[in-house]
C-alpha cells in the first residue's frame, strides 16, 4: 500500500479518540497500516472507513506468518499468531480460567473422571490383595506379579496408541480403549483360576494405554502455559485421588458383599459411561493452542531420533522412571505392609486389613488433593525468577520424601499415628512431581510428536519402574523371609543340640522383648511368630524405595541443566514452520 493510499485510509475513518501508535518491536511488518491500541494495551487495527474491511478487534488476519513466533513468545500466555482478545478466545485458546468456555471445561472434567476410574480400577484389587492370596493360594512373589503383568501389556501398547494418537482421532481411540478394559475387569471378576484370572489382568492394560497416551496431548492442545499447567494439575490429581478410592472401594465392597470379586465390579459400570461422555467431548487440533494450525505429522522414525536427541526428555523420563518405581512399590504393598506391622502391636491382634485400606486410601486422597496442586502452584510461583524451576521442584520432593519413606517402613511396629503421619509427608513430597513432569514434557516436546513421546515415557519409566517394582519387592520379601526361617533353625537347633536350654529360653525372652520395642528384626528363634518374620522380610525389601527416589532426585537436577534451551527449540517449532519441525 501506497503512503498516498495510506493517507487516505485514515482520511477516511470515522471520528474516534486519539490512539497511541504500536511500538515498532511488536508489529513490525505491519507498518502500512495504520494499528492502535485500546485502553487494555489489546491491539486493535482502525478500519471503519468507506471502502475498509468489516470491523475487528483482532490483527491476526493482517499479520504475516513471520510474526507469530515473536507474539507467541510472550511471557503471559499469549496464543502464537494473535494477541488476548475475543478472537482468540473463539478459536479456542484461552489465556485466563474466565475465558475457558464450556466444551472445554466438559473435556477436561471427562478426561478427568476417566483417568480417575482408571487408577481406581489399578488400585483396587491392593485393597483386597490378602484376600485374593488367600482364594488363590500365592505367596508375595505371586501377588506382586498381578500388577507386573498389567503394566507390562499396558507399556508394550503404549507405543502403538502413541502412534495412532498423532494421527488418527484421539476420541474414538480412548473410547474403544475405555470399553475394553472395562469389559476384561468385569470378566476377570468371574475367574476362579488364577492363570485366567492373571491372563484378564494383562488384557486390562491393553485398554489403559490407549488412554493415558494421548489424553494429557489433548489438554495441551487446549491451553498454554500457566492455564496448561493448572488444567494438568486438575488431571493428574486424580492419580493419588483415584488410587485412594481404590483401596476404599475395593476394601468396602469386598466387606459389603463378603466377597472380594464383587470390588473389580464397580469401575466397569462406571468405564461404559466414561467412553459415552468421551466421544462428545472436543477433539482440538494437533498444536492449536500454540497457533501451529500447519503442523504435520512426520515419520514415526524422525519422531524417534527426535526424542532420543532431546536431552530433557531423555533425562526427565530417567527421573520419572524412579518416581514410577517407587509409587509402583509402596502403592501396591504398603497396605498389607502396615497391617502386618500394626497386628505385632499389642492389643492389635484383631485389626483387619479392610480398616488398614480404608485409612491408607483416604491418606492418599488427601496427599494428592493438596501434593499435585502445591506442585503446580509452586512452578508458577517460581518460574518467572527461574525458568528451569520445574525439575528443581521434583527433585526436592523426592529427596525430600526418602527419608519420610524409611520412617514409614520402621514405626508400623512401635506407633500407628506417627506412622500414617509419616506415609501422608511422604505422600505429600511424591505428589509434587505428577503433574509438572507431564507439564515439562508437553513444552519440550512438538505438538506433533507429543503422543509418541507421552508413549515413549510411560513406555521406558514403566518397564523398569512400577512394571518390575511390585514383583521385585514381593521376590526379595520371599527370599529374605526363607533365609530368616533358615537362620532361627539353625540357631534353634544348635542351641539345643549343645544342651543350652537355659540360653535358649535368656535368648527368647529377649527377643519377645526386643520385638516390642524395637522396629529391627533379630535372630529369630523357633518360637518367633511367623507374622514378625513377614513383616521384617518385607519392611527390608521396601527400603530398596529410599534409595531410587534418590536417584531420581539426582536425575532431574540433571534435567534441570537442559530444560530452558529445549522449552525454545519447542516453542520456535510449534509455531507452525513445518521446516523448523522437519531440522528437529
Amino acid at each position: 500500500m501506497s503512503s498516498r493510499n495510506s493517507q487516505k485510509y485514515k482520511s477516511n475513518t470515522s471520528p474516534s479518540p486519539p490512539y497511541q501508535p504500536i511500538p515498532k518491536n511488536i508489529l513490525a511488518d505491519s507498518s502500512e497500516m495504520t494499528n492502535n491500541s485500546d485502553d487494555n494495551g489489546e491491539v486493535i487495527v482502525d478500519r471503519t472507513g468507506a471502502g475498509a474491511l468489516p470491523t475487528t478487534y483482532s490483527s491476526q488476519q493482517l499479520m504475516q506468518s513471520s510474526d507469530s513466533e515473536s507474539v507467541g513468545n510472550g511471557g503471559d500466555g499469549r496464543a502464537a499468531g494473535g494477541v488476548d482478545n475475543e478472537d482468540n478466545r473463539n478459536r479456542g485458546t484461552p489465556l485466563r480460567l474466565s475465558h475457558v468456555s464450556r466444551s472445554q471445561w466438559f473435556t477436561v472434567i471427562v478426561l478427568c473422571f476417566v483417568n480417575l476410574i482408571n487408577y481406581m480400577d489399578r488400585f483396587t484389587i491392593a485393597g483386597v490383595l490378602e484376600d485374593i492370596q488367600r482364594d488363590f493360594q500365592i505367596d508375595n512373589s505371586y501377588g506382586g506379579l498381578l500388577q507386573t503383568v498389567f503394566i507390562i501389556s499396558y507399556m508394550v501398547c503404549a507405543p502403538i496408541f502413541g502412534y495412532l494418537g498423532d494421527r488418527y482421532s484421539r476420541r474414538w481411540i480412548m473410547a474403544v480403549g475405555v470399553v475394553l478394559w472395562s469389559a476384561t475387569t468385569l470378566l476377570g471378576s468371574f475367574m476362579k483360576e488364577f492363570g485366567w484370572f492373571i491372563t484378564f489382568r494383562a488384557l486390562v492394560g491393553i485398554g489403559e494405554a490407549s488412554y493415558s497416551t494421548i489424553a494429557p496431548t489433548i489438554i495441551s492442545d487446549l491451553f498454554v502455559r500457566g492455564l496448561r499447567s493448572k488444567m494438568l494439575a486438575v488431571f493428574y490429581f486424580a492419580i493419588p485421588v483415584g488410587s485412594g478410592f481404590g483401596y476404599i472401594v475395593g476394601s468396602e465392597t469386598a466387606h459389603l458383599a463378603g466377597n472380594w470379586r464383587f470390588a473389580l465390579r464397580v469401575t466397569p459400570a462406571l468405564g461404559l459411561i466414561a467412553a459415552i461422555l468421551i466421544l462428545i467431548t472436543k477433539d482440538p487440533q494437533r498444536g492449536e493452542s500454540e497457533g501451529g494450525h500447519n503442523l504435520r505429522a512426520t515419520a514415526y522414525k524422525e519422531d524417534l531420533k527426535y526424542l532420543m536427541k532431546n536431552r530433557s526428555f531423555v533425562f526427565s523420563t530417567i527421573a520419572f522412571t524412579c518416581v514410577a518405581f517407587v509409587t509402583g512399590a509402596l502403592a501396591w504393598w504398603s497396605p498389607t505392609f502396615i497391617y502386618q506391622g500394626l497386628k505385632l502391636q499389642p492389643q492389635n491382634e484383631d485389626i483387619g486389613l479392610n480398616d488398614v485400606s480404608y485409612k491408607f486410601g483416604i491418606i492418599a486422597m488427601i496427599a494428592g488433593l493438596i501434593g499435585v496442586p502445591m506442585g503446580t502452584w509452586f512452578s508458577e510461583r517460581f518460574r518467572p525468577a527461574m525458568e528451569n524451576c520445574d525439575p528443581y521442584i521434583c527433585a526436592v520432593g523426592l529427596l525430600i520424601s526418602s527419608p519420610l519413606v524409611y520412617c514409614a517402613l520402621v514405626l508400623p511396629v512401635t506407633s500407628t499415628t506417627l506412622c500414617f503421619l509419616f506415609v501422608f509427608a511422604a505422600q505429600l513430597s511424591l505428589n509434587l512431581c505428577w503433574a509438572i513432569v507431564a507439564d515439562m514434557l508437553l513444552y519440550v516436546v512438538v505438538p506433533t510428536r507429543r503422543s509418541t513421546a507421552e508413549a515413549f515415557q510411560i513406555l521406558i519409566s514403566h518397564t523398569f519402574g512400577d512394571a518390575g517394582s511390585p514383583y521385585l519387592i514381593g521376590l526379595i520379601s520371599e527370599l529374605i523371609k526363607r533365609h530368616l526361617r533358615s537362620s532361627s533353625s539353625n540357631i534353634a537347633n544348635l542351641v539345643h543340640s549343645s544342651n543350652f536350654d537355659s540360653l535358649s529360653l535368656t535368648l527368647n525372652e529377649t527377643i519377645q522383648s526386643t520385638l516390642t520395642s524395637e522396629p529391627i528384626i533379630p535372630l529369630a528363634l523357633t518360637d518367633v511368630p511367623q507374622d514378625s518374620t513377614s513383616f521384617y522380610s518385607l519392611q527390608y525389601a521396601l527400603f530398596i524405595v529410599c534409595f531410587v527416589e534418590v536417584l531420581g532426585g539426582i536425575f532431574f537436577l540433571i534435567t534441570a541443566v537442559f530444560i530452558t534451551d529445549d522449552k525454545h527449540e519447542a516453542s520456535q517449532a510449534a509455531q507452525g514452520n513445518q521446516t523448523s519441525l522437519q531440522a528437529a
